[in-house]
């Protein structure tokens, strides 16, 4: 037996092993605990630098002292070049923030690391770790719907003459193109960036300095650090600060709007893949074998699509829920139990984009089977309704006359235009281009969408833009204190 056979590559049929970037997500839960993300080393990581902000903006503020500042910057450096070991290892009965800065206190002693807490509450400093620590997968979720909308654009172009009928019922409807198709399907997942992109301008809203929910008399400056961190402004009430977590609905609603699409582009290309359809063949590194039938090729990647687009319709579901039990202020089930569902819900849907995007980009059209089935399913039928309506012919007796046609070209086992008294030509890919209006298969949809397209992606990369320019600006005043 081959090295190929033996790993598994090799099943015979398939000669290619999955593609690299679906195995990590379709069998990332049976990777080792190892391979998982730090949860506590991220949230420490959020917590020091909501920490280094508040520091600088103290002592500019003439709150603090500048030297006690620099020594506890000094200590929280030291930390997070340690990846927060030293913390790692304390008790937490009351949580995470209060046995690091127990630790600091420790260190430093009270008169020092007993200053970082001056106005400031962990409500609001929960509010705020949360918002930064959205960010990471928010990104990725846009970059991927980034990328799935330019594939799909790309693949729109390039199978723009690849005619093929369009479905409705389930039946062939009208000729249109693959292209078509999937500048139809590009239109939805472009509304669904801009969708993402307005949910996200909440996590942009700073809540720190709100206290504990009634703000504090201790004056500091909020629009300093709502600078510091990449935030655009500061909230302007601290109750709606602390009690509100709406960006996580909005979140995962919108995510939930872009995974309805998926999932229905989903069962569109797992239909038209089938052994039945052949209407598509998807690529050997993006389908699996049998462990017992040696000559399936299965397209099981759509299957994990529709599956886990749904994920943030779920999370959605429960963090609204958990919402519901808490009144208008600090609350855990708001600010904890639902927010847990974030994270899931934007992973997996992120998850869902990626394989879409690898199914686009490696799967092909048979073209002379969607141009027979054009053909067979008589989808030119409605262009010869509107040809004699044209010359004069009322619509209802026009489509009537063109149903008494297909049934007798049904009858005598000819194509429609054998059978039709029409002098034109009803070749379906002919039809398709003479289908110009109201957005058909004719008319030049991809500059608007391709325009569409570029305004988003400049609206992401000016995001991540300000995101990476506030943790550099932050850095530089962290360093101007520590050296003072």
């Amino acid at each position: 037996m081959s090295t190929a056979t033996a790993s598994g590559v090799d099943t015979g049929r398939l000669k290619a092993a999955l593609d690299a970037e679906a195995h990590r997500i379709v069998y990332a839960s049976y990777l080792p605990d190892d391979a998982a993300d730090d949860g506590l080393g991220a949230e420490l990581r959020c917590i020091s630098e909501v920490d280094r902000a508040h520091l600088v903006m103290l002592t500019e503020r003439g709150i603090v002292d500048a030297a006690r500042a620099g020594q506890l910057l000094r200590a929280i450096e030291e930390l997070r070049e340690q990846n927060f070991g030293p913390v790692r290892g304390r008790p937490m009965p009351r949580g995470v923030y209060l046995a690091y800065e127990g630790h600091l206190i420790e260190r430093l002693g009270d008169e020092t690391g007993g200053i970082l807490h001056t106005g400031r509450s962990r409500n609001d400093l929960n509010a705020t770790t949360t918002r930064l620590k959205v960010r990471t997968p928010y990104l990725a979720l846009l970059d991927a719907v980034d990328t799935l909308a330019a594939v799909l654009l790309a693949k729109a172009e390039e199978y723009a003459d690849v005619t093929m009928p369009a479905y409705t019922h389930g039946q062939p409807a009208v000729p249109i193109t693959y292209g078509h198709y999937l500048a139809g399907v590009a239109g939805a997942v472009l509304r669904a960036y801009g969708g993402l992109l307005d949910a996200g301008r909440q996590i942009d809203v700073n809540p720190l300095g709100a206290g504990a929910i009634g703000g504090t008399s201790v004056p500091i400056d909020p629009a300093r650090t709502a600078e510091l961190l990449g935030f655009t402004s500061a909230a302007p009430n601290s109750v709606d600060a602390v009690a509100s977590r709406d960006f996580v609905l909005q979140l995962l609603s919108a995510s939930a709007v872009l995974g309805v699409a998926l999932a229905r582009i989903a069962r569109d290309l797992s239909t038209w893949t089938s052994e039945e359809s052949g209407l598509l063949r998807v690529g050997d590194t993006l389908v699996g074998s049998s462990s017992m039938m040696p000559q399936k090729r299965n397209p099981f990647l759509l299957e994990h699509i529709q599956g886990r687009s749904t994920a943030s319709l779920g999370a959605f579901m429960s963090a609204a829920s958990a919402m519901t039990t808490g009144g208008y202020t600090n609350a855990i089930a708001v600010g904890t139990e639902a927010v847990r569902h974030l994270w899931p819900g934007l992973s997996d849907t992120t998850d869902a984009v990626t394989l879409l995007r690898l199914v686009v980009a490696g799967t092909e059209p048979e073209r002379e089977r969607m141009t027979r089935r054009a053909v067979d399913g008589f989808t030119s039928a409605t262009y010869l309704a509107e040809r004699l309506v044209l010359e004069g012919t009322p619509f209802r007796a026009a489509h009537h006359q063109v149903g008494e046609t297909v049934l007798a070209a049904l009858d005598s086992g000819r194509s429609l235009a054998d059978t039709a008294d029409f002098a034109g030509d009803l070749a379906p890919d002919r039809v398709a281009r003479d289908c110009a209006h109201g957005g058909g298969p004719g008319s030049d949809g991809l500059p608007p969408l391709t325009t569409q397209l570029g305004v988003l992606h400049t609206e992401l990369v000016a995001r991540r833009i300000r995101w990476s320019g506030a943790e550099s600006l932050l850095t530089e005043a962290v360093q101007k204190a520590v050296h003072t």
